[in-house]
């Protein structure tokens, strides 16, 4: 073999065929980092298929939780540009923040604004009558960072972001039981539906909702990727239920969606789709 041929990429198993993962809570445990043993595995998928990352989070948060550690409790202290650049690299695709922030094969090939799309001024309306719905919300803790703005949607947490991993579940919980995330989205519906501020609400994550022009959910990273490229889309997510922010991708046309409980459950689905059977 010469070393041109030598050179040249693998053949994979399935090349028309795409696998996407939303991270927290599929690839993850929630906002715990990616075992070693999970990362392994995707790798070894990714020899069969191309494989893509779709998350809410921005792509800082993205790759922290991305870079493997063998027990997947804690970050590595490894630098947010060093994980960032191996992240690009390691999947075929990386849609942060839905897809506001789109990488393919290591390159930037969009990147939208929700400052951009709705101003200055619609923004801060926005986060005024949420600070305001918040001040009036009585729910057994609180804490802070109730707010997170980001390059492509608002993040809203009724307990506040800097919650512990305890004060985390208690609310997750509280909030099963009594629909405070729910509640907060009808409230913003309410008041922003039919007016010059068009957004969509869904439930991310344990504590928090996210806010973005409508259409830039999840499904906003399918126009990065061409219609005749692949024959089959895969979808992996665990929030997968109207006002999820899974549900999008999760239905669309375009994919066939895997609804999941943790990434257990997603190895194991995974697992008989690519490697127990033929596809």
């Amino acid at each position: 073999m010469s070393s041109s041929s030598a050179s040249l990429p693998q053949q994979k198993e399935f090349p028309r065929t795409l696998v996407l993962f939303d991270v927290d809570g599929t690839l993850t445990r929630s906002r715990m980092a990616i075992t070693l043993e999970m990362e392994q595995f995707l790798l070894k998928l990714k020899e069969k298929v191309d494989v893509g990352l779709v998350g809410g989070s921005d792509l800082a948060k993205i790759a922290e939780q991305m870079t493997s550690i063998d027990c997947g409790e804690s970050f590595q202290s490894q630098d947010s540009d060093s994980q960032i650049a191996q992240l690009i690299k390691k999947y075929d695709y990386i849609f942060a923040e839905n897809g506001l922030l789109a990488y393919h094969d290591g390159r930037l090939i969009g990147k939208q604004s929700i400052l951009n799309e709705l101003g200055e001024e619609r923004v801060q309306r926005f986060i005024n009558f949420a600070l305001g719905y918040l001040s009036r919300l009585t729910i057994p803790k609180k804490r802070g960072n109730f707010i997170e703005f980001r390059n492509g949607l608002i993040n809203v947490s009724p307990i506040g972001r800097s919650c512990s991993r305890d004060e985390r579940n208690d609310f997750f919980a509280y909030d099963q039981k009594h629909g405070i995330r729910e509640k907060m989205i009808n409230a913003f519906q309410q008041e922003f539906n039919g007016t010059d501020i068009e957004m969509d609400f869904v439930i991310g994550g344990q504590i928090s909702i996210d806010c973005f022009p409508r259409g830039w959910d999840k499904k906003f990273c399918l126009r990065f990727i061409p219609d005749d490229r692949y024959d089959k889309i895969y979808f992996f997510g665990d929030r997968c239920l109207p006002n999820g922010n899974d549900y999008a991708l999760f239905s669309h046309e375009r994919t066939i969606g895997y609804a999941v409980k943790c990434p257990d459950d997603t190895r194991e689905q995974v697992e008989k789709l690519f490697f127990n059977q033929n596809q």
